[in-house]
């Protein structure tokens, strides 16, 4: 027995009888091919006008228009994310490499004497007389004519002048984490060598702001820190009273625009004070 032949369905009919009471009651006959012809017609007028609606008319931004605002604030958070893992890299690069030169530096500040022979002093392998000014300051100059001799004093290292032109408003205070003085001074004040000697640190540090360390003899090391401008490079060669930076306010651990200047001697800090002879 068969359900479904397809000469009955050609011969089978649907009547359909309206109920209008204020008019006269009339059948309609439909066959079942038709109402099937009809439906599928219907249906595909229907699917192709949708499809012409959406390529040709606006209509597809109205019906997506919650999706896309959704894609494009995912797309928005994904570049954003993006951008700050790339900055986040670069300062962790960069941070690395400043911490990697700091320790250097300070692992220098613990050596008994400068190692001219080092790979970092290739470039400095000449006569330290030959970088001299023809002037000098007059303290040094008094120091000649006291001693005869063209050539500083051994302990000349232990004669510091101050750093830059200002009131020491901090004092050296290593109990309660304040490692060196303060200077009150204004943004851009000059800042120069304490004495003559080898640029080992001169970067930015998150902490200190624009920051620089310079190697003298007798193991001696001075720091200057929350600087606007460095002036000088690493490995650079100072003579005692050249310009070397400008005073700021840089760094997280600052409160203000002032030099904070410390003396280390072989990884021990020290009372910049008692170097200071003016």
């Amino acid at each position: 027995m068969k359900f479904f032949n397809w000469q009955n369905l050609k011969k089978s009919f649907l009547y359909v009888t309206p109920n209008f009471p204020a008019i006269q009651t009339k059948r309609y006959k439909f066959s079942v091919l038709q109402l099937v012809y009809v439906i599928l017609g219907y249906s595909f007028f229907t699917t192709l006008l949708v499809i012409t609606l959406l390529a040709l008319t606006p209509a597809k931004e109205l019906i997506f228009i919650f999706e896309n605002e959704e894609l494009k604030k995912q797309a928005a958070k994904i570049k954003e994310l993006e951008t700050k893992v790339v900055f986040l890299t670069s300062n962790l690069e960069t941070l690395a490499s400043t911490n990697k030169k700091l320790k250097f530096a300070m692992m220098l500040a613990g050596t008994d004497t400068l190692d001219s022979t080092a790979a970092i002093y290739d470039s400095l392998r000449i006569d330290e007389l030959t970088k001299m000014p023809a002037g000098g300051n007059l303290l040094q100059a008094i120091k000649k004519l006291l001693n005869g001799d063209e050539k500083q004093p051994d302990d000349s290292a232990n004669y510091f002048i101050k750093p830059v032109k200002g009131f020491i408003v901090n004092q050296f205070n290593p109990e309660k984490g304040h490692m060196g003085i303060d200077f009150a001074v204004k943004n851009g004040t000059p800042i120069f060598a304490t004495a003559g000697g080898l640029v080992l640190f001169a970067e930015y540090t998150t902490e200190d702001g624009y920051m620089l360390m310079i190697q003298h003899d007798n193991n001696l090391i001075s720091v200057y820190k929350h600087c606007s401008i460095l002036l000088k490079k690493e490995r650079d060669y100072l003579v005692q009273g050249e310009l070397i930076a400008l005073s700021g306010n840089t760094g997280y651990n600052t409160t203000g625009s002032h030099l904070h200047f410390e003396i280390w001697k072989q990884g021990k800090v020290i009372d910049p004070t008692k170097y200071l002879i003016n």
